[in-house]
């Protein structure tokens, strides 16, 4: 027995999923994490510097590819690379990745010298929500430079639940 709904109500269940997705991407799991005392945005900007010990962190030359709308969270590519010939005189020495809302904001930190080649990383993370994604390069010269990219997540990942 085949049973097919009728067009008109077809429609109206697109719409209504389609308001349903809408306010996932909306109002994100905000409440869950201020439940938890963390302060979204803080967190992050604490954990950048701490890794630049006191630095001053510049925006520019990094170039930070992830999608700004991502369908599912627990598998986001990530690819990171920084303008620099890479030479012993002008190199990268490490690039790190943060983010916002995760439980550790940290995600990775990757080291890099002039036999490289190429200022260039990438990787996969996952994306407990909408939030920010930080890319932080340090340079032989000690200097500290910076890319943001805000990203909307569909389909969370990483939620812990306290019990």
């Amino acid at each position: 027995m085949n049973f097919s709904l009728p067009p008109a109500f077809q429609a109206d269940r697109r719409a209504i999923l389609g308001a349903g997705l809408a306010m996932v991407l909306v109002s994100p799991a905000h409440s869950q994490i201020q439940g938890m005392g963390m302060a979204p945005g803080k967190q992050m900007a604490e954990a950048i510097a701490e890794f630049a010990k006191g630095q001053r962190v510049q925006t520019g030359r990094v170039k930070l590819e992830i999608a700004e709308l991502v369908d599912n969270g627990n598998v986001v590519p990530v690819s990171v690379s920084v303008d620099s010939p890479m030479t012993a005189a002008d190199h990268v020495l490490q690039i790190a990745l943060f983010n916002d809302r995760n439980p550790q904001r940290d995600v990775a930190i990757f080291g890099l010298g002039p036999r490289a080649g190429r200022a260039q990383v990438a990787t996969r993370m996952r994306l407990s929500t909408s939030q920010q994604v930080s890319a932080v390069a340090r340079m032989n010269d000690g200097s500290l430079w910076i890319a943001t990219v805000d990203v909307i997540v569909a389909l969370a990942a990483c939620i812990e639940v306290e019990s």
